[in-house]
């Protein structure tokens, strides 16, 4: 019962301050007061408990620990003692359990002799440099004789239990390379830049939580993306709002988040014509090219430098015109009297249109080598050239083709079919008035 007791008076007298030395403050100085009890002549005392501790570990102290105790027997202890403590814990627990025990030597009135003690106590951290320690432990004692054995009948080992409660202050300075004001034992965010606000465990505050410190981030109130410095993108465009035009439409960013639904390279806001065909070319409005002013877009105007109703696609109205076949004498390039009647006729609608296409295509029998039909289909239908341009028809809207006998208007298989091959013909006859 006294056993129960003395600890728990010695819990009593613990409460108070405390943390101890860690990885920052290697080294600690511990006092206080306790309680002994003799286990050999059932004498209690007080205690006085001074130690030096040295951190080695997370899991390990060393301890060099002297007590003075004094019984009601009149006995009076000092015990020197080099203690290995086993910390049992986290730094984070509010109790900390830990075992202890080592060699030590004493010094008991007259006599001394080398000593042990081992065990077990708890920890509780109350300050950033205090710590309070509450131990119970046995220490074996110095061996002798009784004096009032006159005989010396038997020997006896002094055994004490004594409980004590220790304040702990860890010296020196703790570390912290990057200045934020949390040593570096507990930053969990080494390296944060100077000037930078931290929080309790040393890491850049973020204010709204996503994950961007508040240093990086240009909405620190508002949660986004680091991908976007912090801000947030409610179309998901790629487009921070801060900088979208158009926040709650996906857009693109050359246009500052807008989009440009029909692709002609104006922004929708901006556009006046946003359903232009895609791949017509426009102008600053976003409305499509009409060159030539006739209704009809350039992009679906097949003559978009002429003016043109938009049933014949923006081109101009062309007649197609019907021209008699020219026919030819054997082996002659030569025009007949009634072939220049017709060229005549044709020439003078050429002249009073505005513009016209005419292509002639001349012709052979397969009488004669192909080599030579295809230069006499060539003066053939150059004959008929020749004779237009003379007439005044430009140049520049008349072509030929020559084909030889590769193309014969009926089968050579009779005089009368081979006349009706020597021929040139209109491939091509269109006229604009």
């Amino acid at each position: 019962m006294k056993k129960i007791t003395l600890f728990l008076f010695a819990l009593v007298l613990s409460l108070g301050y405390t943390i101890a030395q860690n990885a920052d403050n290697k080294w600690g100085i511990g006092v206080g007061p306790g309680l002994e009890y003799n286990i050999e002549t059932e004498a209690t005392g007080i205690l006085a408990d001074f130690y030096v501790s040295r951190y080695l570990s997370p899991r390990f102290d060393l301890m060099l620990d002297n007590r003075w105790s004094f019984n009601d027997a009149g006995t009076d202890v000092v015990a020197s003692l080099l203690n290995l403590r086993i910390k049992l814990y986290n730094d984070d627990m509010a109790i900390q359990p830990y075992l202890f025990g080592g060699p030590g030597y004493m010094w008991d009135n007259d006599e001394s002799d080398f000593t042990f003690d081992y065990g077990a106590g708890l920890k509780f951290p109350v300050g950033e440099k205090t710590s309070l320690f509450v131990s119970g432990s046995y220490v074996n004692s110095i061996k002798g004789y009784h004096s009032d054995d006159p005989n010396n009948a038997y020997g006896w080992t002094d055994e004490h239990f004594q409980v004590t409660s220790v304040l702990e202050f860890a010296l020196g300075k703790a570390k912290d390379e990057d200045g934020d004001g949390v040593s570096d034992r507990k930053d969990e965010c080494p390296g944060t830049p100077a000037g930078v606000q931290v929080d309790e465990k040393g890491c850049p505050i973020d204010t709204d939580g996503d994950g961007v410190p508040d240093y990086k981030d240009d909405c620190p109130t508002e949660a986004g993306p680091a991908s976007l410095n912090g801000c947030p993108d409610k179309d998901g465009d790629g487009v921070a709002d801060k900088d979208d035009d158009c926040p709650d439409t996906p857009g693109l960013a050359k246009f500052n988040g807008c989009p440009d639904t029909d692709g002609d390279g104006v922004p929708d806001p901006k556009d006046k014509c946003p359903d232009t065909p895609k791949g017509c070319p426009v102008d600053a409005d976003g409305c499509p090219l009409d060159s030539d002013g006739d209704g009809v877009i350039d992009c679906e105007d097949d003559c978009p430098s002429q003016v043109g109703p938009a049933s014949n696609n923006g081109c101009p109205d062309w007649s197609e015109i019907s021209i008699p076949t020219i026919y030819f004498d054997f082996d002659k390039s030569t025009l007949r009297p009634e072939a220049k009647v017709e060229l005549d006729k044709l020439a003078d609608q050429l002249n009073a249109a505005k513009e016209y296409d005419i292509v002639i295509g001349g012709h052979t029998d397969n009488i004669g080598t192909e080599s030579y039909n295809m230069g006499l289909s060539e003066r053939r239908a150059q004959a008929v050239v020749k004779y237009l341009l003379q007439k005044g028809v430009n140049n520049a809207y008349v072509g030929s083709n020559n084909y030889g006998e590769t193309k014969p208007a009926v089968p050579n298989t009779t005089l009368d079919n081979k006349r009706k091959n020597r021929r040139a013909e209109f491939e091509v006859a269109k006229i604009r008035k």
